[in-house]
């Protein structure tokens, strides 16, 4: 027979000052780029790598399916159909690695489009579920 402290579950521990900094080195540790030269680094990461090819693979296959894949079959197949083809699997990993380069730029330095941290709370959003506060002729009135 096992004992009590065999028996119950170990406790859920909670997030400490230690798992903090764990969370901090694992996250700094993933490279981010500032220049032209530091995308390669952070394109071939190999997580990044693995991601962008997985939704390449994913995302073209697709894609050939919906525009591609009747020609095949069908047997007309022909290099420019071919060079299209391999151009459905290029589109997403290139979009999926400029993802990962939008996420992982280093904020070394504010650009022209970049906005102030309290920027949003200054603009002033339309209410959308009343459309009518959005143009003050709506509703019309009776006169």
């Amino acid at each position: 027979m096992m004992s009590d402290a065999q028996q119950r579950p170990e406790p859920a521990r909670n997030l400490g000052a230690d798992d903090d900094q764990l969370s901090a080195t694992a996250s700094s540790s993933r490279p981010v780029w500032s220049t032209w030269r530091e995308i390669p680094k952070v394109c071939l990461y190999p997580p990044h790598l693995v991601r962008t090819i997985s939704i390449a693979l994913i995302v073209g296959s697709v894609l050939f399916v919906i525009n591609q894949l009747d020609v095949v079959l069908r047997g007309d197949a022909t290099a420019v159909v071919w060079l299209k083809s391999a151009l459905t699997y290029v589109v997403p990993f290139v979009v999926s690695n400029l993802g990962v380069l939008v996420a992982t730029r280093a904020d070394t330095q504010l650009g022209p489009t970049s906005l102030p941290a309290d920027a949003f709370h200054e603009v002033n959003v339309p209410d959308l579920a009343r459309p009518w506060l959005i143009h003050s002729s709506f509703p019309p009135t009776k006169s």
